[in-house]
């Protein structure tokens, strides 16, 4: 369903395009080890169980490669959101089949969301893995691998309601040593129409926030300056202590880590808009470090479609929902998700989305032509009844307008000086870096003698695209 978006060069997007297919890699590879090789696909979850599973085999004796050729285990990471990734992985499971032709004893397999629906056919129909393994399996990893050894089929792709894999400490992806993600929760109790992660990854259970904010502060104390609070819908985070029987929100969460240094930036996705209160923009305005960007996906801007999608809220109450977000946190940046062309949907009620996007003031969008996914409750009930022509022709107005829209949101923020973290070299020199602000926005500028990767400096925006702002280094406010 998600395809590529062509206005989103240079911003992290949930799903990142530049990330598809990453090789995990940490450090140097050991001698005399047994070696794995893991691919990843989909959203910023998936990175992250990534890293738990890198944990995992590195407590088996096992050192991560880049070199598939050298791997005892490869394994990918799937992703069933989009269909083209089900096409991209089955692609992949060709090559490594290949990889284990001339290798023998190498073991292949599949992890992650695709794994429970698609077993049958990587497994039996078309031979090409080992190992299936859900998402909330992993630690079953170690007897799975021993079982695929032995000869026979290592699968156990049942979920789980109790699994957070809270005592386990992730082996960072290290893309950048600056920015760090944390799964605060897994699951899903929302059951939109078009979506298949419930059936996925199962009921939302959340992590014991201590272990959060163990994880956050170690991070920090290990040299990271960002870390993103993770979950499919993060704003429904609530653990209770087995000791006290009190209950930590997400608000409250997001106070603790906000509060393990000043210096530690705080960000988090997604937020599902029934669930975000005032006392997560209160705990936001209150921490300069919590940065002032929510990701408040409308998917549609139409109530009746809305209520297809089963959104659970309308066109008015999301209005006013954005509204409140504005009035306590002027400064915030909102972003969105959009589905063109869900079942039924006319020009009219597309046209109430086009108008969603310049109310909402969207910084940017993630968006997307509606494509059917098996199992959902819109595969069973509804028919996909909108022509492809006409949903690419709506999501090209769509894309139109939120460029239009973006470039303005960028615009105006010519002039204005911003807090930025620095992440690295810009993509096109490596006399400029890169970072973010608050907002969320790429900034791109010269570099200054002095400063480096994970730093923060002070950039002054000059010049503006609908996706980067570009700017120059300035003294601190007051200075």
């Amino acid at each position: 369903m998600y395809d590529s978006n062509p206005t989103l060069d240079g911003l992290t997007k949930k799903i990142d395009e530049d990330r598809q297919g990453e090789a995990f890699f940490q450090g140097m590879e050991e001698a005399g080890q047994r070696h794995f090789y893991i691919e990843s696909y989909g959203c910023q979850m998936n990175f992250s169980d990534s890293e738990i599973v890198a944990s995992i085999l590195a407590e088996q004796g096992y050192s991560a490669t880049r070199n598939m050729e050298a791997a005892d285990l490869i394994l990918i990471n799937t992703c069933s959101i989009r269909e083209k990734a089900e096409d991209t992985v089955r692609k992949r499971l060709r090559i490594f089949d290949q990889v284990k032709q001339q290798r023998p004893g190498t073991l292949v397999g599949v992890l992650g969301c695709m794994a429970e629906r698609l077993k049958a056919k990587f497994l039996e129909e078309e031979r090409l893995v080992d190992l299936v393994v859900g998402p909330d399996a992993y630690r079953d990893l170690p007897a799975l691998i021993a079982t695929a050894e032995d000869g026979d089929k290592g699968i156990n792709v049942f979920l789980s309601r109790e699994e957070t894999y809270a005592d386990i400490s992730p082996m960072r992806l290290d893309s950048n040593g600056v920015s760090a993600f944390i799964s605060i929760m897994r699951g899903c109790d929302n059951m939109c129409s078009f979506c298949v992660v419930p059936f996925t990854r199962g009921r939302e259970r959340s992590r014991n926030a201590f272990s959060i904010l163990a994880e956050a502060t170690d991070l920090f104390e290990r040299g990271y300056r960002e870390v993103t609070l993770l979950g499919q819908n993060v704003d429904s985070y609530k653990w209770e202590n087995p000791e006290t029987g009190q209950t930590v929100s997400f608000a409250q969460l997001l106070d603790m880590v906000a509060r393990v240094h000043p210096d530690l930036r705080i960000r988090f996705s997604t937020s599902h808009p029934k669930d975000i209160t005032d006392e997560v923009l209160f705990t936001m305005k209150a921490h300069e470090n919590v940065c002032k960007y929510i990701h408040l996906p409308v998917q549609s801007g139409n109530s009746r479609v809305l209520e297809l999608m089963n959104r659970t809220y309308d066109r008015e109450w999301y209005i006013n929902k954005v509204n409140r977000i504005y009035e306590i946190m002027p400064d915030c940046a909102i972003s969105s998700d959009i589905i063109a062309g869900f079942c039924t949907e006319t020009e009219e009620e597309h046209q109430d989305t086009l108008s969603m996007i310049e109310f909402a003031r969207y910084s940017m969008s993630y968006m997307f032509f509606y494509s059917e996914r098996p199992g959902t409750l819109a595969a069973r009930k509804y028919e996909d009844d909108i022509p492809l022509k006409t949903k690419k022709r709506r999501l090209q107005e769509i894309i139109k307008a939120q460029t239009a829209v973006s470039l303005a949101h960028n615009q105006q923020d010519i002039g204005k000086t911003f807090k930025v973290l620095i992440e690295g070299d810009s993509k096109r020199s490596d006399q400029e870096f890169k970072g973010r602000n608050s907002q969320n926005k790429m900034m791109v500028f010269p570099k200054q003698e002095g400063l480096k990767t994970g730093d923060y400096c002070y950039v002054k925006a000059l010049e503006a695209t609908s996706a980067t702002l570009k700017g120059e280094i300035v003294p601190p406010p007051g200075l």
